[in-house]
């Protein structure tokens, strides 16, 4: 767990949150090696690690399935959700503090915790998603009860253009009295993508505005998509 520590404690902190600031969404390379992404797919018929297994079209959330990781989490996922989000933090309280949300987030990850868990919800969210030939997943946010953190990152953990086709990141951006924004991204296998769980601030002339924004997944061609959610708080169910 050590090499993935000093490689996010060695991660241009100040470039993701500008690019964080400007896009809603960043990318860390190789953050995870090939041999720790095999891992998390090895384990991925391993029941004893999950709570809840779903089946996509069962809810018309596209073709594929997932589940819900149960506590306590595998160490790669406990390490990276601990140690990642102190510097997400920041960024969080910048974008409530820009759109005037009451809102502040703590510094460290087991606070936000507490907070969720005097809430009610005490359920881990991080999961597991597998897609196969023909399997998306639509656009959507991930918000699970009153208290969210309102940032959140994904691995993937196949190589894309090898082990898959198409199987694309998609985020849509919601401008105000305007279309919607596509943007497709191709992270690679290991690669950590940060992302804004339902909006981010936009300066205009008048101060900030919010832009609203999903994501989902395009439809994968051939092979087989694994990737991994981390959600930084926790559901009700």
């Amino acid at each position: 767990m050590e090499n993935i520590i000093k490689k996010i404690e060695n991660t241009d902190w100040k470039i993701i949150t500008e690019t964080m600031h400007q896009n809603g969404y960043a990318i860390i390379p190789n953050l995870l090696s090939g041999e720790q992404c095999e891992t998390l797919k090895s384990n991925y018929d391993n029941s004893n690690l999950y709570r809840k297994t779903v089946t996509m079209a069962r809810y018309r959330f596209g073709l594929g399935e997932y589940k819900y990781f149960t506590y306590p989490l595998p160490d790669i996922i406990q390490t990276v959700r601990t140690n990642i989000y102190p510097y997400l933090a920041p960024i969080a309280n910048a974008w409530f503090k820009a759109l005037k949300i009451n809102v502040s987030f703590p510094d460290n990850h087991e606070e936000l915790l507490r907070q969720c868990h005097e809430n009610g919800q005490e359920k881990a969210t991080v999961l597991i998603l597998k897609y196969g030939k023909g399997g998306f997943n639509t656009l959507h946010q991930d918000l699970y009860g009153d208290i969210y953190f309102p940032i959140q990152v994904v691995f993937i953990l196949d190589e894309p253009d090898t082990d898959f086709t198409g199987g694309e990141f998609v985020l849509t951006q919601q401008i105000p009295r305007a279309q919607s924004k596509a943007i497709v991204l191709k992270p690679k296998k290991g690669d950590v993508l940060i992302f804004t769980t339902n909006f981010k601030p936009e300066k205009g002339s008048k101060g900030y505005y919010r832009v609203n924004m999903k994501h989902g997944v395009s439809e994968v061609k051939s092979g087989n998509r694994h990737s991994l959610g981390i959600i930084f708080h926790d559901a009700v169910s």
